[in-house]
């Protein structure tokens, strides 16, 4: 039995592997040939004393939404203007329908006041608080099935924040 015990620690090691190396491909993927979405940033805290500096992060188009009466997760369908900047349009359930010039970012409602688009915090080195006090977006690669990642913060120029 002992024999046994080795093997399915051993398969599940190797699932387990298998699997994470699989997620961090996808991101680099997302991140080489993702789309660049600037999300306009809502004001929020940016410290935290048991997690050092970090700036919680909040987005326009999560604002005056009742997400009592959306499905728990979904897609925010969203146009860009010449700028880049995001513009939401809605929320729906599928992928589809799509129109040309729109796109997708998944979301996700943890209770009725919260729209969550999986980017919500930044951490940054402790000391530079003040450098990132003036992001004005959240900026966010995403592919054609609607995942994002939080590339960076940019301010009212539309410059990264390094």
């Amino acid at each position: 039995m002992k024999k046994y015990k080795w093997i399915i620690i051993a398969a599940n090691l190797v699932i387990l592997l298998v699997y994470f190396n699989y997620s961090v491909s996808k991101k680099e993927e997302l991140l080489q040939n993702g789309k660049l979405v600037l999300l306009q940033l809502a004001p929020v805290d940016p410290r935290s004393l048991m997690q050092g500096d970090y700036m919680s992060l909040r987005y326009r188009l999560s604002e005056n939404v009742n997400a009592e009466h959306l499905p728990k997760r979904g897609y925010c369908v969203i146009r860009l203007d010449s700028k880049g900047v995001a513009e939401r349009l809605r929320f729906q359930q599928e992928t589809t329908p799509l129109n040309k010039g729109e796109y997708l970012i998944k979301y996700t409602a943890p209770d009725q006041w919260n729209i969550n688009i999986g980017a919500e915090s930044f951490f940054f080195q402790e000391g530079q608080a003040k450098k990132y006090e003036a992001a004005k977006y959240g900026g966010v690669k995403i592919d054609k099935k609607g995942n994002s990642l939080l590339i960076g913060l940019y301010d009212q120029q539309l410059k990264n924040i390094k």
